[in-house]
């Protein structure tokens, strides 16, 4: 039997930054122990060679530079000066025609008619007029967009991604969408030009020799004999937090899917049902060999004749290489006809009940030592950068209560 007093299960973006942090707080590393099922770190940001280039298997991942703290760790592993700074450009392929991303920040880019058609959308949206909110989540993205967009683009792209009825969804998560000001895309229109503040990963970081996987890679070596890959947990005991009879910790930290727990442990029933309420997408990546005449880094593809909803042009940020890949919700997917690797869990799925039943879920782990966190402990569909920074400032707190 090998003691710890803290096990991290999981080795992707969350689970390495929580190892590094503890570590950089003084715990010695003789005290963690990071379990990862496949055998390669990194999780969804893991990367392969693929027709001679990098290729992101988890889909499309890249670092913002917003937070320091994360830019700080991560370049301790993998130097600035190995990363490429990208200028955002991403499109969305509406009506026949590619226009920048967001939607409501470059209508001025449509021809006149339709420039109209989405201005009168906007201006009739609910939020504009000042009305109150709904809850059903179709109904929400009518009144945050008004019902042409909402009818030609949001809702047929979420249905491409989530494969279900939209008012399964909530709304709770839906701050994430930009605030729309008719104001601002009147202007935008009428100057020819976009106003708002941008979106998430407006400059990113890609590395210039490596697919995103490369620095997960260096910071999973760098943990030497307190991680352990291709692990395949078969039990745990709730009692002792012993995991396949070998390795037993005073805290556990869970950054994998709570699914998993199911065929580790007996569960308290409610627990249990908690879980299997909750909902994931898988995605498939499949790689086309084809460059495509563009700029863009992404293309969105809201139209629900293709089963894919986004492409990734990686000719155009990482260096050499050719092609690009797509992004499919694995229930739309069709057989493939070259490489694919599937995802089964790529996005957590924000359903109405969601928050109480991980609120639950997260509140009898704590009774057990045991802390969920990253996307899949929290079942949060977060960003690395995000993961990161949250697994910096767990690492900050734990090792703060532990002095």
């Amino acid at each position: 039997m090998q003691t710890f007093r803290y096990i991290i299960l999981g080795a992707g973006p969350s689970g390495l930054a929580l190892a590094h942090t503890l570590r950089d707080r003084g715990v010695p590393l003789s005290e963690v122990l990071v379990l990862e099922k496949e055998i390669t770190a990194g999780g969804l940001c893991r990367s392969e060679i693929v027709d001679g280039a990098p290729l992101d298997i988890g889909g499309g991942h890249f670092l913002d530079v917003k937070h320091k703290d994360v830019l700080d760790l991560l370049f301790r592993f993998m130097p600035e000066s190995e990363w490429n700074r990208h200028e955002r450009v991403s499109k969305i392929h509406l009506r026949a025609q590619m226009v920048d991303h967001p939607l409501e920040a470059n209508l001025w880019q449509f021809n006149t008619e339709t420039q109209v058609d989405y201005l009168e959308s906007i201006a009739q949206a609910g939020c504009v007029r000042g009305t109150a909110a709904p809850e059903s989540f179709a109904a929400w993205i009518r009144w945050k967009f008004g019902e042409r967009i909402a009818d030609d683009y949001m809702l047929p792209y979420n249905r491409k991604i989530w494969s279900m009825d939209p008012d399964l969804l909530g709304t709770y998560w839906l701050h994430k969408l930009p605030n729309v000001s008719f104001r601002e895309t009147l202007h935008s229109c009428i100057e020819g030009k976009p106003y708002g503040s941008l979106p998430a990963h407006g400059v990113f970081l890609y590395p210039k020799e490596h697919g995103y996987g490369e620095v997960w890679r260096r910071m999973a070596e760098a943990l030497v004999d307190s991680i352990q890959l291709g692990v395949d947990i078969q039990s745990f005991d709730l009692a002792t937090r012993t995991i396949n009879g070998t390795w037993q910790a005073d805290h556990v930290f869970s950054s994998v899917p709570w699914h998993a727990w199911l065929n580790w442990t007996t569960l308290p029933d409610a627990v249990r049902d908690d879980i299997n309420a909750l909902c994931n997408v898988g995605i498939d990546i499949d790689y086309i060999p084809e460059t495509l005449d563009s700029q863009a880094h992404w293309i969105y593809e809201p139209d629900e004749e293709l089963q894919h909803h986004r492409k990734l042009l990686r000719s155009n940020f990482s260096p050499g290489a050719r092609g690009y890949w797509t992004e499919s919700n694995h229930q739309r997917s069709q057989a493939a006809d070259g490489w694919r690797h599937t995802n089964p869990y790529a996005y957590p799925v924000n359903t109405i009940d969601k928050p109480a039943r991980v609120s639950r879920i997260l509140e009898w782990a704590t009774t057990q030592n045991i802390t969920g966190f990253g996307r899949w402990g929290t079942w949060d569909h977060m960003n690395s950068d995000i993961a990161v920074k949250n697994a910096i400032a767990l690492g900050i707190a734990t090792a703060v209560n532990t002095r």
